[in-house]
This record gives C-alpha cells, sequence and structure tokens, in this order.
C-alpha cells in the first residue's frame, strides 16, 4: 500500500501553521510534530477533565477511564499486557528509575553489558552502577562503521550477565540492530535485555512481544504525542525487581517503577496516538476488526517503506560527498531516517545556512557523545543531523539536496 501523504499531514496541525509555511522539517529525532488526535485529547482533558481521577463523580472517572485507554491502547499495539506499560516524565528519567531497581537487585560481581552507540540516556545510568561494585563490560561499535557486531556480544556473555543493554538503533547512526536476534542471545545465557527504542519508535511502534524485549522504552513526543516516557517492563522482570514507589503501590506493576505520580493528562493525551494509528490503517487499508497489533504492523511496513524511498537519495548524495563522512550504513534498508554528517565546514554553520533556505535542522552531540568519540568525531563540534519521518513529502527532501549542494 502507498502512503497517502496528503491523508497524513492532514493529521498535523502544523501544516497548517502559518509561521511554518515554507519550511521543512527535518529534526524530527529531537521531538516530531504532535498530531492532531493527540491535541485534541490534552484539549479536551485540561476543559473538562482536570481533576483528580478515579474517584466517582463523572468528571473524574471519564478522567480515569482516559487515562487507562491510553495504556490499554499502547499495549494492545506492541503485543504486550496493559500493566506492563507504564508512563514516566521522561525516557532518561525512566531509565535512571529502573537503573536503581537493578542495582538494589543486583550484588558485587555481578555483570551488566552496555554499548557505546547509545544516546546517554541508556548508558549513563547503567554505567553508574559501577560504583557499587556491579561490573559493566562495554559492547563496542567498530570505529569506521558505528556498528555493533552481536558475535562481539556472544562472546561477552556469561553467567555472571544480569542484564544486555542496547538501542533499537541509534540517534546518530541510525543501523537498526537485530533486536529479536540479541534478547534470544541474552536470554539463552539467562541475562535480561533493555532496548532504547526512542529512535526507532517514530518510525513504526514495533511488536515488543515479538521482539522479545524484557524492558523496551521510548518517548512519546517522539512519536507525534506529548512530553511523556513509555517503557513497557515485562512481568517476570517487573515483579523481580524491587519496587521504586510508593510501598503501597507495590502490587501494581505500571506504578512500580514511577515514584511520582503521572501527568495525568499527558497520559490521557498518549490515547490520541492510538487514534492516530487506527485513523492511519483504516484510510489506507479499510475498515477492520483486526487487533491493534496487527493494525499497527500495517502501519508500521507502510511507514518503513516509504521513508526508505525518500531516505535512499539522500545517503546516495552524501556517500559520494567528498566533503562529507555519512556515519552509519549507506542503504535505506538498514537504517532509520536519522542521518548524521561530520562536514569539512563547522556543522553550526551549516546548520544556520541552511536555515536561511527553510531548512529546519540542528548541530550537535545530541547525546551521543560516547558513539561520536568512538568514531573519531570531536563532540564539541558535533555533527549536522538530517531526520526525517512518515509526513515528510519527497518535495521536502528534494529542497533538502538542493540546499545540500549550494552549501557543501
Amino acid at each position: 500500500m502507498t502512503l497517502d501523504i496528503d491523508f497524513v499531514r492532514d493529521q498535523f496541525p502544523a501544516f497548517a501553521e502559518p509561521s511554518l509555511q515554507n519550511q521543512a522539517f527535518f529534526e524530527n529525532a529531537g521531538g516530531s510534530y504532535t498530531c492532531r488526535a493527540v491535541i485534541d485529547r490534552l484539549f479536551r482533558f485540561y476543559h473538562e477533565r482536570k481533576v483528580q481521577p478515579y474517584a466517582p463523580y463523572e468528571a473524574s472517572r471519564l478522567a480515569g477511564e482516559e487515562m487507562d485507554l491510553a495504556r490499554s491502547g499502547l499495549a494492545q499495539v506492541m503485543g504486550v499486557d496493559t500493566d506492563e506499560v507504564s508512563f514516566g516524565p521522561s525516557t532518561t528519567q525512566n531509565t535512571y528509575v529502573l537503573s536503581q531497581a537493578f542495582g538494589e537487585w543486583m550484588t558485587a560481581g555481578d555483570s551488566i553489558i552496555v554499548t557505546n552507540q547509545d544516546h546517554e540516556a541508556n548508558s549513563g545510568a547503567w554505567r553508574r552502577l559501577a560504583d557499587r561494585g556491579i561490573n559493566l563490560r562495554e559492547w563496542a561499535i567498530n570505529p569506521d562503521t558505528g556498528l555493533l557486531d552481536p558475535n562481539d556480544l556472544a562472546e561477552m556473555l556469561d553467567d555472571t550477565v544480569r542484564l544486555v543493554v542496547c538501542p533499537h538503533c541509534s540517534n546518530v547512526v541510525g543501523h537498526i540492530n537485530p533486536v529479536a536476534e540479541i534478547t534470544a542471545m541474552a536470554h539463552t545465557a539467562g541475562a535480561f535485555v533493555c532496548v532504547d527504542g526512542v529512535s526507532y519508535a517514530p518510525h513504526g511502534i514495533p511488536n515488543v512481544g515479538d521482539l522479545g524485549a524484557d524492558i523496551y522504552l521510548f518517548s512519546s513526543y517522539k512519536t507525534y504525542g506529548p512530553h511523556q516516557g513509555i517503557m513497557v517492563i515485562r512481568r517476570t522482570l517487573g515483579e523481580m525487581l524491587p519496587n521504586q514507589a510508593h510501598y503501597f503501590n507495590a502490587d501494581c506493576l505500571y506504578k512500580r517503577f514511577t515514584p511520582a505520580g503521572p501527568d495525568h493528562a499527558q497520559v490521557a493525551a498518549c490515547a490520541g496516538m492510538v487514534d492516530y494509528l487506527v485513523d492511519f490503517d483504516t484510510h489506507h487499508f479499510g475498515a477492520s476488526d483486526d487487533s491493534l497489533v496487527q493494525r499497527g504492523q500495517r502501519m508500521h511496513d507502510t511507514i518503513r517503506t516509504y521513508e526508505a524511498q525518500l531516505l535512499q537519495p539522500l545517503l546516495d548524495y552524501l556517500r559520494d560527498k567528498n566533503s562529507v563522512r555519512l556515519l552509519g550504513p549507506a542503504d535505506a534498508a538498514d537504517r532509520a531516517p536519522t542521518v548524521a554528517v561530520v562536514p569539512q565546514s563547522n556543522p553550526a554553520d551549516l546548520a544556520e545556512k541552511l536555515a536561511t533556505q527553510g531548512i529546519m535542522a540542528g548541530s550537535s552531540d545530541f547525546y551521543a557523545v560516547r558513539p561520536l568519540s568512538a568514531m573519531g568525531v570531536d563532540p564539541e563540534r558535533g555533527v549536522l543531523r538530517l531526520s526525517f519521518v512518515h509526513y515528510t513529502r519527497q518535495a521536502e527532501i528534494d529542497k533538502l539536496l538542493n540546499a545540500l549542494d549550494d552549501f557543501l
């Protein structure tokens, strides 16, 4: 099925905003535009439901129902149980809380495998457990390609490893790691797996049940929603780890790793992410009684196909340009459309020049100091990052290529 780009863009009010006209948005890895279904739910909650939820009076009852709808809907899309989905203020905060739980559960001499391909959110908190006597082993990327080799992981696994931490894809390398394969390897060795899906989920929320990961984290503000961190914690692990919330919430799996109360309105608004998925699937494939996980898979596959078609010409251009170094694979089938390049000129200067042509892009280390350093890139100088999602038009890719040609 060919993606209907006009339908998609109609679901995002930003494209009708006068101040954003003639601006091509290529900083989606830092946060996507929000879809109308999410905005509508957030607006309604603040206008009609801004009360303490779960009380018997009508406004409160409806508030709680809308929060529950977000959790149950996302759980169905990801192929997990409803109470295995938790909300927190951010993925960084969620990861920190989880690391504290592991720090209490593990003993000196136990091991955690981390990578240097990760965003710091899924690296720093785990690495700090070394202060408690936990052994840290680094699964290192190839400094030339930026890729992780599963064979290297196999050599690191032994009976002391309790957890393997890795990204679904890096926010600067973009390569899609074989999560199901990694998870199977780790489970065979008796280890759990924590996957950072922040850079992958905007391109199609995955079926976490099929991937097999014990923890899967992503950010709703990068998947067309409000600023929340969403985390899946499978039951076996979640009930094994020490409770990090109020003692009286210990028996509720989705509360065990959220020490503070959730943002009620933003949690409820996340149901709009599922609304958008349903509308997308119905428009492209017709009315259906299929499960949300099936409909989510169709949306995922449609998005991935469309994005790859737009991405390949950009990769070809950058690969053949002597004045830039492309980080990560040059084949769109192997990566997400998050493209970091190291230009000969200053990345910040290049981003400013692109802005004059209506190209919204950024330059920074993007909290990916470890992978950039490992690939010989100066994090203080940073990279130019060009990231897009499925609401990007071919004409915007063409505009980007023309602007790059002017300045490179």
